[in-house]
Formats: C-alpha cells, structure tokens, sequence
C-alpha cells in the first residue's frame, strides 16, 4: 500500500515545501495538489461531497499552480512522488499543460504524475471561455495528446477540439507521465480504466468493491491488463493494519491522506487535535508524526 499526504485548501503556502520534506522523512510515499485556475467569487455550482452543496473554502483561499508548485517539492525532496489531485486538464491548451507536466517530471527525476478529472464548477469554465457541456470530450482527447507529448516523437492530430500539424515536444521524460483520472460517474470510471490508475472518492471497505469491480470490468473491456493499475481511494473509517490488508485483497493500492492535522468530515481521526491551531507548522508537523507512528510503522515505512 502506499500513502499519499493530500493537500487542498491550505493557506500557509509558506509551509508547503516543509511539508514535502517532512511527509517524506516520516515515510508517505508521495503528495497530491488540487487544483483551481480562477474562482469566482460567487458559487452557484453545487459542490458535489458535502451533504449541502456548499463549498468550506473562501474565495481568498489559495490554490497554487500544480506543477510550479510540485516541481519545487521536488526540488526539495529526492524520493517523494508528485500528482496533482486533480488537474483541470480541460480547462487548459493541451500543449502548454504537457509542456508544464513533462518538464517537472524531467527535473524531478519522472517522479511526476497527472492526475486529472472534468470538474464540477460551471462558473469557472465560463470564466475561462471552455463550454462546460464538452469537458468530458476535450479531456479524453487532451489525456490522447498528451501521451504523444509525452512520447517526445513528432505527430500531427487532426481532432474535434485540437488540431496540430506534425509536432513534437522536447524535453520529453524517460518513461511516459502516468495519467490518473478521477470521479465515480460512468464516464468518469470509463476514462481512468483506459489510462494508468484512478483517483477514488472517499470510500469505506464496503463501499470501495463495486467501484474497484467496475474498473476491473472497464480495463478488461477494454483489452488492458490488471497489472500496475492504480486505485487510490481516501478511506473513511480507521486505518488499522486489517482494515488496510482488506482492502489491499480488494486492488487499492493507495491511500489518500487528507491534511490530518485538519478535522475530517467523513470520520474522527486519532491524529487531529481540536484544541491545536491548524495554521502553525508544528501543529502540522503533530498530527503527521501521529499519522506515521500509529499508521506507517505498523505498514512498514520508515
């Protein structure tokens, strides 16, 4: 199993570098980034993971530019793999967004994954000028381009939304970015069976067998193997070691960790302290070594 710490709102961004050292040090297998280009500042998008549909954010919360900001976790870090979660893809041009994703895996070793999804706020496609309605289709057309980006091989592309003479793009990683692809809707389980792994919503040891059944549906339609494909999930109920071996017997091979030192709204976690304030790096710093020493020394990280 491995261990992702997952950021999203936070807004100590002087800290984020420090956190990609010490999740390292403590032994997590990589960190995630989400991923917001414009907010507006009024939402009328229903947010689709809290029971109300309200966001918790503000509209001063920063969301850092994924790949500036994982390149430099790499930077400062030598085995930590990086993976945005999630990038709007189909809010980008195709080639800029390959250009960004292939050069931080250059620089950090291919320690880089894109982990991509459509979305749900309508009000940001909008500001940016990219129809909604068609981000299902530019996505998978974009996540084809951006494998033969990737390829570092000249190609011309003649599609619905991207057209390109014949191109190539250089540097080009070793080996090829792998894509990661996220939400629970058909579509959604469709695209991430067709690429190298998906980004599961919070889920429990009940619930996660049908998705993960899907996707083993979707990979062998498909014509794909099984082997080395990914499913991450972030599991709403304690993370004891037979908990984690169940779900290992079931395919997960990830486990997202949402900022623990932050109170969870899908279940009570031992390592976030309600009486500590959650901006301060040493109250980061707690509830992470909390994590390692009741989760990671019993999975075997260091």
């Amino acid at each position: 199993m491995q261990y992702w710490l997952s950021i999203t709102t936070i807004p100590e961004q002087d800290q984020l570098l420090d956190l990609a050292r010490l999740a390292e040090s403590l032994g997590f297998d990589g960190i995630t980034l989400a991923d917001h280009v414009l907010m507006p500042t009024r939402i009328e998008s229903r947010y689709p993971y809290t029971e109300d549909g309200e966001v918790w954010w503000t509209p001063e919360t920063p969301w850092p530019d994924p790949w500036v900001t994982l390149a430099s976790m790499g930077a400062v870090t030598s085995r930590l793999k990086l993976a945005s979660n999630i990038c709007l893809a189909a809010l980008r041009d195709p080639a800029v967004l390959a250009k960004a994703v292939t050069t931080a895996a250059v620089l950090t070793n291919e320690r880089v994954v894109l982990g991509a999804a459509v979305g749900w706020l309508r009000e940001e496609y909008d500001l940016l000028g990219v129809p909604f309605e068609q981000r299902g289709r530019r996505l998978d057309e974009l996540l084809a381009l951006f494998h033969l980006f990737c390829s570092g091989k000249a190609f011309a592309h003649e599609g619905e939304f991207f057209r390109y003479p014949e191109v190539l793009m250089s540097p080009a990683p070793k080996r090829p970015v792998p894509v990661w692809c996220g939400g629970a809707a058909p579509a959604a389980l469709r695209r991430a069976a067709r690429q190298d792994g998906w980004l599961g919503l919070p889920l429990d040891r009940a619930s996660a067998p049908p998705m993960i059944q899907t996707l083993r549906d979707e990979r062998k339609r498909a014509g794909l193997p099984l082997d080395d494909f990914a499913i991450n999930i972030a599991l709403t109920e304690a993370h004891e070691p037979a908990t984690i071996r169940e779900l290992e017997e079931q395919g997960v091979t990830g486990l997202m960790i949402m900022a623990p030192w932050l109170p969870n709204p899908f279940f009570t976690a031992d390592w976030y302290d309600p009486e500590a304030d959650p901006a301060r790096f040493e109250t980061k710093r707690a509830a992470l070594e909390r994590f390692a020493e009741q989760v990671l020394s019993s999975a075997g990280q260091p």
